[in-house]
């Protein structure tokens, strides 16, 4: 599956779209490579509401058949909702990583920070190294 286009991607497996430029909400998830290499996804543990995330920093957690794996922000900003669905149905994000199975979204202070992140071309070149 090719990363779609519309969004930024980090090392980590994380991404990130600009959902809003005007009120600078991006939303954000993990791939489907991240998907695929965790397995059947079981729980998630995400930040609050109005918790301050920070690029790279760990934002919560992901747990699969396989193992535990922490959740890293892709931006700077401030947590403005949260993908409730993924409470009682964790499995979103493996069967859709990148329409249902969003985990949060944010409130960024700088929406052009996200152009630093890798593209599609660049997170699919990088994962097909892995």
């Amino acid at each position: 599956m090719n990363s779609p286009d519309d969004r930024r991607y980090t090392a980590e497996h994380e991404w990130v779209m600009v959902e809003d430029a005007a009120s600078k909400t991006a939303v954000a998830g993990i791939t489907d490579y991240a998907q695929d290499q965790l397995g059947d996804i079981v729980y998630f543990e995400l930040p609050k509401v109005g918790d301050a995330v920070a690029h790279l920093g760990k934002m919560g957690e992901v747990e699969s058949v396989k193992a535990v794996s922490d959740l890293f922000s892709p931006v700077d900003g401030e947590v403005t909702e949260i993908n409730e669905k993924l409470l009682d149905h964790p499995e979103l994000v493996n069967e859709d990583p990148f329409g249902e199975g969003w985990l949060i979204k944010v409130a960024i202070g700088d929406v052009t920070a996200v152009d630093s992140l890798m593209s599609a071309q660049d997170y699919d070149a990088y994962t097909a190294g892995l």
